[in-house]
């Protein structure tokens, strides 16, 4: 059964193929997750740091100028936003950013916005 407009604007092959295209509600739930997550400036520089490179919490905090127990905290919003990623090494836990595409896709915008640059 096909979902009809109240108003059809556009012709029914047009709307059709915009139906089709909608994302879910999941996936429009995620990228939101994700972007407003990144809506935090401290969140937002700690996500550009490891895109970067991957580090521990002290060392992050020495970074960004915060202390480790508020970096702890933004690590954990951006780890379940599933922006970063950690892995344990030793007594230590590192943190870097995820690999997906829209991690990939939001630090390329982050940095066209901002006019950065990736360190060499």
């Amino acid at each position: 059964m096909e979902k009809q407009l109240p108003h059809e604007h556009h012709d029914p092959n047009t709307q059709s193929h915009i139906m089709e295209a909608l994302p879910t509600e999941d996936m429009v739930r995620f990228v939101s997750d994700a972007l407003g997550q990144l809506g935090d400036p401290s969140r937002l520089r700690i996500f550009w740091l490891l895109c970067h490179t991957e580090e521990c919490v002290a060392d992050i905090a020495a970074y960004v100028h915060m202390t480790s127990p508020a970096v702890s905290h933004h690590l954990r919003l951006l780890k379940t936003a599933g922006l970063i990623v950690s892995r344990r090494d030793g007594k230590e836990m590192l943190y870097r950013a995820a690999d997906s595409e829209l991690v990939g896709e939001l630090h390329r915008i982050i940095e066209r916005i901002g006019e950065i640059s990736c360190p060499e």
